[in-house]
């Protein structure tokens, strides 16, 4: 069996805040600040603050529900072409190789912020995982978060100029 080792994740789960950081960073009036790649009538793509992976975005509803039957067409066409950019602009500009995309509804499945539904977008690279995260319980992200930002807000910009 394998496993993914996360201990970096630690900070957020021994303090993961009040409320829900989805709706707080939509209410900010900076998006960089709050990491908001992109937003659209229905959803907005942010980076994850606490990543698995460099580039590790996150795609929500604008709405705050918490699951994925409580979704209308048009959430869902949003969520799905933003997780579709995302990815676009991960490859493009950070090189990819691949991603893990998944959902965690529900407690019990692991969501960290229950009440509002999101899907994962977690690049990854052959080679990515190294001795650190499993012999020194640490996890290195290579780059700054902001540089992340900028780099995939550059990689989303491209992909308008390209329709």
């Amino acid at each position: 069996m394998e496993r993914l080792w996360a201990p970096w994740r630690v900070a957020y789960i021994r303090n993961p805040g009040r409320g829900c950081f989805f709706c707080a960073g939509l209410k900010a009036k900076d998006a960089a600040k709050s990491l908001i790649l992109e937003k659209t009538e229905y959803a907005f793509s942010l980076l994850n603050r606490f990543p698995y992976n460099n580039g590790h975005t996150m795609i929500a509803p604008l709405r705050h529900i918490g699951s994925l039957e409580e979704l209308d067409n048009e959430e869902i066409l949003a969520i799905n072409h933003l997780l579709t950019r995302a990815m676009r602009a991960i490859r493009e500009t950070m090189k990819a190789h691949g991603f893990n995309i998944g959902i965690n509804q529900g407690n019990i499945a692991g969501a960290g912020v229950v009440d509002h539904i999101h899907i994962h977008c977690v690049p990854r690279w052959q080679g990515d995982t190294n001795f650190m995260p499993v012999l020194a319980d640490t996890k290195v992200v290579s780059e700054a978060l902001q540089d992340t930002y900028t780099t995939i807000k550059k990689g989303l910009a491209a992909l308008d100029e390209l329709l």
